[in-house]
């Protein structure tokens, strides 16, 4: 999976579209319901309970940035 932010471009990753594609390709008869997203900043196990029906995300979490605001 490719992430595309409006106003940022490509980003590394979002486990909130991933959910999602997870989501969508069961529906549509292409996944299972326990599965591995691929993506530029590495892989999520995604899984989508039949029984409570929530949808449950694995995978490592890396610092990419760091940054400072000033008022």
């Amino acid at each position: 999976m490719r992430v595309w932010e409006r106003g940022a471009g490509e980003t590394l990753a979002c486990g909130t579209g991933a959910c999602a594609v997870l989501v969508s390709s069961v529906l549509n008869d292409l996944s299972d319901r326990n599965s591995v997203v691929e993506l530029r900043g590495g892989e999520l196990k995604i899984r989508w309970d039949a029984e409570d029906g929530c949808v449950y995300m694995k995978g490592p979490a890396t610092k990419v940035f760091e940054g400072e605001i000033n008022i």
